[in-house]
């Protein structure tokens, strides 16, 4: 049975050109239904939810006023788009939502036409409809171009970058803030939805055009009436800012009146030049335990509906590596006063809730600013901080420049705590950390390394904080082998490894979450195992020592292989003249996509077996 049975009118929209043939009284309906089917489909496979249920009227809107795909819908990163997908012929598979071979967790070219921009990082929409409106005007192709981005992905300079040039082109280009971290203000109401009408009118738009033609002959004149329209709309809206910008600005409207939404985007769709239009909706709206803790609900398992509270994981006596780095960074800030921790908007996901309670005036979440939050830490090390940075892998690579720069040229002290890394499951390429051995290891002054289990990471985190300059932990995401982690402070010594498993004629190198299976597959073969512990540095004796009493080498690895851990072996091998048979086992060079990470490790040949099979392989 089709799950969207269920829903009368909801059943009868396959794609967006639908929603157009309904009338107008149907829109609040189809809302309604939109939202208790997200609700539903959600609540079957998990995902990314509270953002959703606060677009679903801009989303019937868009789609009913825009003739899309002509026209572009752009969404930024994707968290807000699932009532898009639904209306987008996907809703039939949203229970596959961020499994293998189901839909995607975020818009994606390749999967539906309807999907203009394939996005998973904040902050990009903007550029990316721009482009898009710069390259059809130059076509003559008429099609209207809209960025949906929310409160949190405008923070990102990337996005004021874009409306810097969109705003000194004068290009066609509608900008949408969902602005949803406010309940709805005193002035989105009736006196406001009228002022809004005003201003986004073809008559208003015409006037103040043919104003501006007339009065710049008249520079004072012309300065006066500008400052005069900016002063009146600053009284009634807050949009000076993106007035300077270039934009036309509009708003705020309630986001969740959708014959309202409806009347604005008719009206801004025949206006040219950039649109600023600035909606006001609440996260999670129309099922209350969501709007309640719309954090909680930003995303969920599968759960139930009917029930208040989303279910709880099955406590587990192993913590993850992200709680590990929660823990130690606790412990070590009550030990060292000059410990300051920086993330980029990531404080749940980077395990740093207790942190940020315990040491409010040493806790700096700088939003989505991936680059700031580099450079603030760069900043605070040169004037004797101990910067600690919890950062995913994925979004430490739009920070790539400030790392370089900021940081490793001049040495500073700064670590880096990488969450995240290799293969991250259900969220994809966008989210997957596989390049971080590649693009450190290259840096230098860089110290990279990679735990094998728990305790280990514990340890690296007090070797970095300790080591005089820049150096970096990158572990995965979710659990490692289930080591018991000791609460003291204990350091590593920087590029030496150690000997896991002693066998003969293969020496089987591994790193990080890799140790463990290369483990259950070196005892099978007999091989020496080792647990390699630094990228960067190598341990160049134990590398020596294994290609003297060995007849074959074997590096594995979760990262690309080019330029990752097994290249360094191979560099070093040749540098001393050593020839010898190395097989380099490493994620594939493609964009892996989603699933569980279990099954993504073991498609790539990283499980216990596939490591065991590729090393039979080569040694037969």
């Amino acid at each position: 049975m089709k799950i969207a049975q269920n829903y009368p009118l909801l059943h009868t929209i396959d794609l967006p050109e639908d929603v157009r043939q309904l009338p107008r009284k149907q829109l609040i309906p189809l809302a309604t239904e939109l939202r208790e089917f997200l609700t539903h489909s959600v609540s079957l496979s998990g995902g990314h939810f509270s953002a959703g249920l606060g677009t679903v009227e801009l989303t019937v809107a868009l789609h009913y006023v825009y003739d899309t795909p002509n026209d572009q819908l752009v969404w930024d990163v994707g968290h807000q788009a699932y009532p898009h997908k639904i209306l987008t012929g996907r809703k039939e598979r949203m229970p596959t939502i961020r499994t293998k071979n189901g839909v995607s967790a975020f818009p994606k070219r390749c999967e539906s036409k309807y999907d203009a921009f394939g996005v998973g990082h904040s902050s990009t929409s903007i550029s990316a409809a721009l482009g898009m409106a710069i390259a059809a005007e130059s076509k003559g192709d008429k099609s209207r171009m809209v960025a949906i981005i929310g409160d949190g992905s405008i923070t990102g300079g990337m996005a004021f970058e874009a409306m810097n040039h969109a705003g000194a082109l004068d290009a066609n280009l509608l900008v949408i803030l969902n602005d949803n971290d406010m309940a709805i203000s005193p002035n989105v109401g009736a006196m406001n939805n009228y002022f809004t009408k005003i201003i986004s009118s073809k008559l208003y738009s015409s006037v103040r055009e043919e104003s501006k033609k007339v009065l710049s002959n008249i520079p004072a004149v012309w300065e006066l009436a500008r400052k005069t329209e900016e002063h009146v709309k600053g009284m009634i809206v807050p949009g000076t800012l993106f007035e300077e910008l270039g934009f036309n600005y509009i708003g705020p409207v309630d986001g969740h009146d959708v014959n309202m939404l409806v009347d604005t985007l008719t009206a801004i769709r025949e206006l040219s030049g950039p649109v600023f239009l600035h909606i006001v909706t609440k996260k999670g709206k129309g099922y209350a335990p969501a709007e309640k803790d719309p954090l909680a609900y930003h995303g969920v398992p599968a759960f139930d509906p009917s029930q208040d509270t989303l279910p709880k994981s099955e406590p587990s006596i192993h913590p993850t590596y992200t709680q590990v780095f929660g823990r130690w960074l606790c412990d070590m800030a009550e030990k060292d006063e000059r410990l300051l921790a920086i993330t980029p908007a990531m404080r749940e996901g980077s395990g740093m809730v207790e942190y940020s309670e315990r040491f409010p005036k040493r806790y700096f979440d700088v939003a989505i600013a991936e680059q700031h939050a580099v450079t603030l830490a760069a900043g605070q090390a040169c004037q004797g901080g101990k910067p600690v940075v919890a950062i995913y892998s994925t979004f430490l690579q739009r920070a790539y420049d400030q790392l370089i720069h900021d940081v490793a040229i001049q040495n500073l002290d700064v670590l880096f705590a990488i969450d995240r890394a290799g293969l991250v499951g259900p969220d994809g390429p966008t989210h997957a950390g596989n390049f971080d051995y590649s693009f450190l290891r290259c840096v230098p002054n860089m110290v990279v390394m990679a735990p094998a289990d728990e305790n280990e990471c514990r340890q690296m985190l007090s070797t970095g904080y300790h080591y005089e300059g820049p150096a970096s932990v990158r572990y995965p995401r979710g659990k490692g082998p289930g080591v018991s982690v000791n609460t003291d402070f204990s350091t590593l010594e920087i590029g030496k490894a150690e000997v896991r498993h002693q066998g003969g004629r293969i020496a089987i190198l591994a790193w990080g979450s890799m140790v463990t299976p290369a483990l259950e597959a070196g005892k099978q073969l007999g091989a020496t195992v080792v647990n390699m512990r630094f990228i960067k540095p190598i341990d160049a004796n134990i590398i020596l020592s294994m290609a003297k009493t060995h007849d074959v080498i074997v590096t594995v690895e979760e990262n690309v292989l080019a330029g990752g851990a097994g290249s360094a072996i191979n560099e070093f091998l040749q540098a001393q003249q050593i020839l010898m048979p190395v097989l380099n086992i490493a994620l594939p060079d493609e964009f892996v996509e989603q699933g569980t990470r279990e099954e993504l490790l073991m498609d790539c040949n990283l499980d216990t077996q596939g490591i065991l099979s590729q090393i039979e392989n080569f040694c037969a």
